[in-house]
């Protein structure tokens, strides 16, 4: 008769469990573990002055109905944009693409290799 007690005392422990994660939900990963979230600051800059560009959207490789990708943000009048975007450790990086809606730069696009890279520069050509 040892066997019931043990039985009754995992059951109680499970049933906390489920309600703490019912009340709570699940654990979200910290930084940079997997699941967890990347923080990233692009800057998008003029290859041939070196100026800023404001006004270039940053799309993921999260595609929507128009091929375009989630629109993660714009570059403001300092060229930089600031995004999360979601970790894993053994896949590669997210498909990013640097698009230009007033098109005085040719689009750009690349796979990012480390996410833990705080600040990325990227620089555009211009098509004029």
């Amino acid at each position: 008769m040892k066997i019931l007690p043990k039985i009754i005392k995992g059951a109680s422990l499970t049933t906390a469990l489920f309600v703490l994660e019912a009340c709570y939900g699940v654990p979200m990963p910290p930084l940079y573990e997997d699941g967890g979230e990347a923080p990233m600051t692009f800057q998008l800059l003029d290859r041939a002055s070196g100026n800023p560009i404001q006004g270039v959207h940053i799309f993921s490789s999260v595609y929507d109905y128009q091929g375009k990708g989630t629109d993660l943000g714009t570059t403001g009048a300092d060229g930089i944009c600031k995004v999360t975007l979601q970790y894993f450790r053994n896949q590669e990086g997210p498909f990013i693409k640097f698009e230009d809606p007033k098109g005085n730069y040719a689009p750009k696009d690349t796979t990012l290799a480390d996410l833990r890279e705080r600040k990325v520069v990227v620089k555009l050509d211009s098509v004029k």
